[in-house]
């Protein structure tokens, strides 16, 4: 089997009674194209980035987060193309569709609330069942959750795609450097074992996972910056002024507070403060707040349009040891830390999202304990939508029926969570005739 064949191998042949279509689309195409059409990716529509998304301001929510590292992640991807054929002799084994397809499939199990209801869904959820993560809920969609076909379970996407999804190339506890991160679950144990087979190493990802991973950050970091800027909620102007350095020293005290064990890049305190001057002091155009003239909206768009050029030209292919690897100037590499940074201290931990994530968190929890009551017999089980209702009657013991509500609450929409919490605890019946999931 050649190399390519290797890489665009599905674990679901088909019968010899269906044909496969040939219609002209490569196999990364293929897997771009069955990701971009499934609910999994249209749900993140409703899907909170930082705040709700549901709120006046217009926000980037998971889906226009998703679709823009898409489009980052395709365009890096085209711009290496030719120094990896260069470099190696060969393109079999680097394809810019299947990053663009790992890219729209990244974000696909982030629960409702974000990491806030991440972080509840796996303490809920336990270890005895892998617990919950959003990167491995991800891969569990693709490869068990979606349909694409009547003939098997999930996506069936190429051996190529699963790997580039992979940020995290290990099940959980399976390294102890980031034991809070994993990228499956035991239970699909064998779908993370097809993928794996393709990266370099153990616990190592595969270029275009790399690809995925800084594309994400990329789009993170800067358009994040950009919105709350034009919501009033980051004083970029001050931290821009070079006349003013109280607000500045604030922020890096917020920052590095949060890194205090001053792992990797952050042990380097004066190289972040001048990577932060680099971008914001030396880059940002404009010295007030926002209110949205025609001059404003124009210099941001073109400081957020310079950033993203800046750090797509800042990717470059190396070979180290045989292995082709992702390099990064590490000065962007710091640029994009701290940027990252401002979201955390201005929006994350103001004491106003702090208090509605309370709320969430609550919500969440009484969502889980309904639900588990009625998989185990105690309500009944016509709570659970027909899919549900049917992957109940398919679990043979409890821990299976616990990942089914899991997934039933990690699946919702925020609008869907809240009706049904409301509904359930009496809050806000609604009608009997109001259909909640399709």
């Amino acid at each position: 089997m050649s190399t390519e064949e290797f890489r665009n191998t599905r674990r679901h042949s088909l019968p010899k009674t269906r044909k496969d279509t040939t219609d002209g689309r490569s196999a990364g195409q293929k897997d771009r194209d069955r990701l971009l059409y499934t609910s999994a990716l249209r749900r993140l529509a409703k899907v909170t980035q930082v705040v709700a998304a549901d709120v006046g301001h217009v926000f980037h929510n998971r889906l226009t987060h998703s679709l823009q590292v898409a489009q980052v992640g395709l365009r890096i991807a085209q711009k290496l193309k030719p120094s990896y054929v260069e470099l190696t002799g060969t393109d079999d084994s680097f394809d810019p569709d299947v990053v663009e397809a790992a890219c729209l499939a990244h974000d696909l199990g982030h629960p409702p609330f974000g990491h806030v209801a991440e972080k509840k869904l796996n303490e809920l959820a336990g270890s005895e069942i892998d617990g919950f993560e959003g990167n491995a809920q991800s891969f569990r969609i693709v490869t068990r959750l979606s349909q694409h076909s009547p003939i098997h379970r999930g996506l069936d996407l190429t051996r190529a795609t699963l790997a580039a999804i992979l940020k995290y190339p290990w099940l959980k506890g399976g390294n102890p450097e980031k034991p809070e991160k994993w990228g499956a679950y035991s239970s699909e144990r064998k779908d993370f074992d097809f993928a794996t087979e393709l990266c370099p190493s153990p616990k190592t990802k595969t270029i275009e996972a790399s690809l995925m991973d800084w594309a994400d950050d990329i789009t993170y970091s800067v358009h994040d910056v950009e919105d709350f800027y034009r919501a009033g909620r980051l004083p970029l102007h001050l931290l821009a002024d070079r006349l003013y350095d109280k607000e500045r020293k604030g922020f890096f005290a917020k920052a590095f507070a949060r890194h205090a064990d001053k792992k990797g890049i952050w042990s380097d305190h004066k190289s972040l403060q001048e990577a932060f001057n680099q971008v914001i002091v030396g880059l940002f155009p404009l010295e007030r707040a926002y209110t949205g003239e025609w001059e404003e909206r124009a210099a941001l768009r073109d400081f957020t349009s310079q950033l993203i050029g800046q750090y797509v030209a800042a990717t470059s292919l190396q070979e180290q040891d045989g292995i082709m690897k992702l390099h990064i100037e590490e000065d962007r590499v710091l640029e994009v830390s701290m940027l990252k940074e401002l979201t955390w201290a201005y929006v994350i931990e103001a004491p106003e999202l702090a208090s509605q994530q309370d709320g969430q968190r609550q919500l969440i929890d009484k969502l889980f304990s309904i639900y588990w009551d009625a998989a185990q017999g105690h309500r009944s089980q016509n709570l659970f939508p027909p899919y549900y209702r049917k992957a109940l009657e398919d679990c043979t013991d409890l821990l299976s029926r616990k990942r089914v509500v899991v997934d039933l609450i990690a699946g919702m929409t925020e609008e869907q969570a809240l009706a049904m919490h409301n509904r359930l605890t009496g809050v806000s019946l609604g009608s009997g005739l109001d259909q909640i999931f399709a």
